[in-house]
C-alpha cells in the first residue's frame, strides 16, 4: 500500500499486468501470454521463469478483462437435483473435476427437484455470461423445462436422467441393465418372490431401473406381483417401512431389489427393527454402490455405476456441443456392474412350517 502525496488517502496496489511479468522474466508479451495460457509452445525453462515472475509479482488472472476481450468466460452451471444424496454429490464432485482438468468453472445449483428451480437457475446463468448447463433433471422436468432453462440457445448436456424429446446431449449409465443384472443374480440365487422398493419418482432413472426388474423375471419366466411391487420416496424411511409392510403380506418376498442405496440401508434397518438380519432373513441389493454400502454391517450388494465416467463423458460431450453447436445430440451410456457382497446371502431355503416373524427364508450356510 503506498500513500498519496500531500498526505491524503493510501491508494490500493496497482494490479501487476502482463507487461510486468513479461519485463521481469525477460521475455516479450506475446511468450509471457502464452505461459499464462497453458501453451505447449514455450520451453519448459522459459515457462517456469514466466511462472516464477507472475507468482512473485502476485498475478491473478483477470477473467472478467479476458471475457470482454474474448467473449468467453469459461463457466458452465451444474444442476444436480438432490445433493445431499451420496450418488448425486459423488456425481457432481465427478463432473466438477472433470471440468477442472479442462479449465472450466462451475457454477452449482441443488434443484431439490424442483423444475421452477431449473429455469430460475438458467436465467442466472445466462446473466453471468455462462457458456452452457449440465443437468440431471429434477422429477418432472419435461422438454419444454429444458428450452426455458437454456432460452432454446444455452448448450445443455443431461447426465445420469434423461428428459426424452429434449434438444440436449446425454452421458449417463445403463440403468435398464444393472437392475436386470442384480435381479439375475437374485434368481440364480433362487429367489423366486422378489420385491422391488422404491422407483416411484418420474424419472428416466426410475423407468429404467423397473423395467431392468421386470425384463429379468420374464427371462426366467417368473410372473410379475403387483403385491411385491412398493413405489415411494427414494429414502431411508419408506426403505424401513416399506419393507416391514411386505413381510406382512401372505406369500412375503425372499429378497428385496431396492430402487438405490439409500433405499436398501432403510430396508436393512426395517428388518433389523422386526428382530431380523439382512442377507440371512431376507437378501438386499442396491443401487450406486455409494462408499457407505461396503462399510454395513452386512456389506451390501450393489450396482456400481461409472460416476467419474459420467462426469468425465459429460464434460466431454458439453466442450463437442460448443465446437458444433448444429450437430445432433450424442448419447454415451456407460455399463454398470455389480458388486456382490453379503447383504444378498448364499441363497434360499423355503419353509412354510417355521416362518420367523412373519418370513420363511434364510440363507444357506456360508
Amino acid at each position: 500500500m503506498t500513500r498519496a502525496r500531500g498526505g491524503g488517502q493510501a491508494s490500493p496496489r496497482r494490479r501487476p499486468t502482463l507487461r510486468d511479468i513479461a519485463a521481469r522474466a525477460g521475455v516479450s508479451v506475446a511468450t509471457a501470454s502464452l505461459v499464462l495460457r497453458n501453451s505447449p509452445l514455450v520451453a519448459a525453462r522459459t515457462r517456469a521463469r514466466v511462472q516464477a515472475a507472475a507468482q512473485g509479482l502476485g498475478y491473478v488472472y483477470d477473467r472478467a478483462a479476458a471475457a470482454l476481450r474474448t467473449g468467453r468466460t469459461h463457466t458452465v452451471g451444474l444442476a444436480i437435483n438432490d445433493l445431499a444424496n451420496p450418488y448425486f454429490a459423488r456425481l457432481t464432485a465427478a463432473i466438477e473435476q472433470a471440468l477442472d482438468r479442462l479449465g472450466w468453472s462451475v457454477f452449482l445449483c441443488d434443484t431439490r427437484e424442483t423444475p421452477e428451480v431449473l429455469v430460475r437457475f438458467g436465467e442466472r446463468l445466462r446473466e453471468y455470461g455462462a457458456e452452457g448447463l449440465i443437468v440431471c433433471p429434477p422429477e418432472g422436468t419435461t422438454p419444454a423445462t429444458i428450452a426455458a432453462a437454456t432460452a432454446g440457445t444455452l448448450p445443455c448436456v443431461q447426465v445420469s436422467r434423461e428428459v426424452r424429446g429434449a434438444r440436449a446431449d446425454m452421458a449417463g449409465s445403463d440403468h435398464r441393465r444393472g437392475t436386470a443384472l442384480a435381479v439375475g443374480h437374485l434368481i440364480a440365487l433362487g429367489h423366486r418372490r422378489i420385491a422391488l422398493v422404491g422407483a416411484g419418482r418420474r424419472t428416466s432413472t426410475a423407468a429404467a431401473r423397473r423395467a431392468g426388474y421386470l425384463a429379468a423375471l420374464r427371462r426366467a419366466r417368473i410372473a410379475p406381483d403387483p403385491a411385491l411391487i412398493t413405489t415411494g420416496p427414494d429414502t431411508r424411511e419408506h426403505g424401513a417401512a416399506a419393507v416391514r409392510a411386505l413381510l406382512q403380506i401372505p406369500d412375503p418376498p425372499t429378497a428385496v431389489m431396492a430402487f438405490n442405496d439409500t433405499v436398501a440401508f432403510g430396508v436393512m434397518l426395517g428388518l433389523r427393527q422386526i428382530g431380523l438380519d439382512p442377507g440371512v432373513d431376507l437378501a438386499v441389493v442396491g443401487c450406486d454402490d455409494v462408499d457407505e454400502a461396503a462399510l454395513w454391517t452386512p456389506p451390501l450388494t450393489t450396482i456400481a455405476i461409472d460416476a467419474p465416467g459420467m462426469g468425465q463423458a459429460a464434460a466431454e460431450l458439453f466442450l463437442a456441443r460448443l465446437a458444433d453447436p448444429q450437430a445432433p445430440p450424442r448419447r454415451v451410456m456407460l455399463m454398470p456392474r455389480l458388486v456382490v457382497r453379503r447383504s444378498c446371502g448364499l441363497g434360499v431355503a423355503v419353509s412354510r412350517t417355521a416362518r420367523p416373524a412373519a418370513l420363511t427364508t434364510r440363507a444357506a450356510p456360508r
